[in-house]
């Protein structure tokens, strides 16, 4: 049966569809960065005398009208980082260390300031401490039964009294099980090491596969022969 052909509409909604899965995530990617910046500006800037505004600057170095609006940003992401740098530096010291000892003991005692603190500081610590306690490997274990495999993350063998009241024979591997489309929730399972399959796609390709709900999956190195064409099979198999 020959193919019906599509008509002008079809071809123009399906160029229309891959021009949008083109588009999307740059423009959206760059409205994003767009929006940091000019949210870190409308903080930072209104701290900074107004004499040394960029827009104040400009006019002043050329000569422009002072009426004139100019918008720079960035500038106010350029102080905040260079403050972050120095607080981070400045952390690291012993009188640093002790501010923020005493700091946080104060915070400790406020019922209400505690909590939100405390929740916030385990976010960030979370999201931006660079620590070994990271995911390093992506694996497969049999859950929630038998014949069921759920995608997991590597964590650390089992310790302490986990360990212990699982006996000297049975070495436990804790592994994170992570829920679809928001992995930032799952479970914690200790699984006995010999059931738990490491797999060779990153961390990152996993969390894909996971958030996408099975949709955007990584090319497998195992099966890359079988992605060549038909007529290059022949030349990497040996001849029989």
């Amino acid at each position: 049966m020959p193919t019906p052909r599509r008509t002008m509409f079809a071809r123009l909604r399906a160029s229309f569809l891959t021009g949008l899965v083109v588009i999307a995530p740059v423009g959206l990617t760059i409205w994003l960065i767009w929006t940091v910046i000019g949210w870190i500006d409308g903080i930072v800037l209104p701290m900074v005398p107004v004499a040394y505004h960029p827009d104040r600057l400009i006019q002043t170095y050329f000569g422009l009208d002072p009426s004139a609006q100019i918008n720079v940003r960035g500038i106010g992401v350029v102080i905040f980082l260079f403050f972050t740098i120095v607080v981070g530096w400045l952390a690291k010291g012993i009188i640093g260390r002790s501010f923020i000892r005493f700091a946080e003991s104060l915070v400790n005692r406020t019922p209400v300031v505690r909590t939100i603190y405390s929740g916030i500081k385990q976010i960030s610590e979370t999201i931006f401490a660079q620590t070994e306690r990271s995911f390093e490997t992506a694996c497969m274990i049999e859950y929630p039964r038998k014949g069921m495999f759920a995608l997991g993350f590597i964590s650390i063998p089992a310790k302490g009294e986990i360990a212990t009241r699982a006996g000297e024979s049975r070495q436990l591997i804790g592994v994170f099980v992570p829920t679809t489309p928001n992995p930032t929730s799952g479970f914690l399972l200790f699984v006995p090491k010999e059931e738990v399959m490491e797999l060779d796609m990153t961390v990152e390709d996993a969390a894909k596969l996971v958030i996408s709900a099975g949709l955007v999956y990584p090319p497998s190195r195992s099966t890359a022969i079988h992605e060549l064409p038909p007529n290059s099979v022949n030349d990497v198999l040996p001849p029989s």
